[in-house]
């Protein structure tokens, strides 16, 4: 087994090789929050650089509920057209390629202006950075079950699109990871408490998903290995889950791990324990492949072929690669042709842990900005420099959201 053979999902469709061009979050939309000719040429370049599944970034089920600004937003078939082009570009050279669809809950920059909610009142911990985000509103019946229909209406008009499948996000601290933290559901109804009432909003998003699409259409979940905080969602949660999760019609499980509290996502966690550099949640993906009945996926810091090929013949179904191919985007194409390419950014060594992550992010920023551009990436590019020029853009694209959001409140 090798990372260029070809995966069967359990749908019947098939992935033409085992790397996956991990969901980064670009923030370069157009001025309708639709997929930009900017966005169009850095998915031009994935598609030829030969991984055999795509993966967007961030595709927002509700425009009042953001990751940041600058987001694509897939809410109403009002720009689908553009959806259409975006879906073409990436099936160009025969990837699958797959919506990742996500609601932010609290970790939602304050900046924005919109209301904050999440499982329970639980601000975020990120010490003097804390203040950048709200004091979340616990959510209500009402408006759990809207956040149901958004992700099931998102899902179908990507395949109306011409997408091949979405990707559920319950990973990285975003809503869905939210509710299945004890850390941050401290809810006491049908939605809280024991596991399975914690994972009950993601479960009842795969059933509406899975209930508006094609049997043939990709329906997968981004899963955390684990929070890396003190009592929070473990591994051994994550293995529950997935073990639930077997009873849904579900194609794949991207494991990963983290959150901006805690981004072991970049290789750091907060309860101390030492990741390995490259193939982060190896370890555990191997754990969990032990009881998932679908095809696990496992993304974090793999650049290098002997490690992909490694993490392939441990029994993992396919290895998610994000910064490596913010770098080269040819880096499947020049693995296939013998090449020993190993991208990789300059290292940040910070004391500011949630300062240095945002830096990292700055850093995938810059790369996928040259991409989009048609020019050469720049790897060694300063975390400082990359953090400011993210900085400024943010506070144009904040003031443009802004705009934008009055103008529908009075349209």
């Amino acid at each position: 087994m090798n990372v260029f053979d070809k995966l069967i999902l359990r749908n019947g469709s098939s992935v033409p090789n085992r790397i996956a061009k991990a969901a980064m979050e670009e923030n370069m939309a157009d001025a309708d929050h639709a997929p930009s000719e900017a966005l169009m040429r850095l998915y031009k370049a994935w598609a030829e650089g030969g991984a055999g599944l795509l993966m967007t970034g961030n595709v927002m089920v509700d425009s009042r509920a953001m990751t940041g600004p600058g987001g694509v937003v897939l809410e109403d078939a009002r720009h689908l057209d553009r959806f259409r082009r975006w879906a073409q570009v990436g099936r160009s050279r025969g990837a699958q390629f797959w919506l990742q669809i996500n609601h932010p809950g609290r970790q939602m920059p304050a900046s924005l202006g919109q209301p904050t909610w999440a499982p329970s009142a639980v601000s975020m911990n990120l010490g003097n950075m804390s203040r950048h985000f709200n004091t979340p509103q616990a959510m209500t019946q009402e408006v759990i079950e809207d956040v149901i229909r958004r992700f099931a209406r998102t899902a179908k008009l990507g395949e109306q699109a011409g997408f091949t499948g979405v990707e559920i996000h319950a990973a990285h601290g975003y809503l869905l990871s939210q509710f299945l933290s004890p850390l941050s559901n401290q809810r006491t109804d049908a939605w809280g408490g024991p596991l399975e009432n914690r994972a009950r909003l993601l479960f009842e998003i795969v059933k509406a998903v899975r209930a508006v699409v094609a049997p043939g259409f990709a329906v997968a979940v981004k899963l955390n290995s684990a929070d890396f905080q003190r009592g929070g969602f473990s591994a051994d949660d994550a293995r529950q889950v997935v073990k639930m999760l077997n009873e849904f019609a579900v194609d794949l499980v991207e494991l990963s791990g983290g959150s901006y509290e805690a981004p072991a996502m970049q290789g750091e966690a907060r309860d101390g324990s030492t990741l390995a550099r490259e193939a982060y949640f190896v370890e555990f993906a191997r754990d969990i492949r032990a009881v998932a009945q679908m095809p696990v996926m496992v993304t974090g810091g793999i650049r290098r072929r002997p490690v992909a090929e490694q993490v392939i013949r441990s029994g993992v179904d396919m290895v998610g690669i994000g910064t490596a191919l913010a770098i080269d985007p040819n880096l499947p194409r020049d693995w296939h042709a013998g090449k020993d390419s190993t991208p990789a950014l300059q290292p940040i060594r910070w004391k500011n842990k949630p300062l240095a992550s945002l830096a990292n992010m700055a850093a995938v920023k810059f790369q996928l900005r040259k991409l989009s551009r048609g020019k050469v990436t720049d790897p060694g590019v300063s975390p400082l420099r990359a953090l400011v020029l993210q900085q400024v853009s943010d506070a144009c694209r904040v003031r443009r959201y802004r705009r934008w959001v009055a103008q529908r409140v009075h349209a």
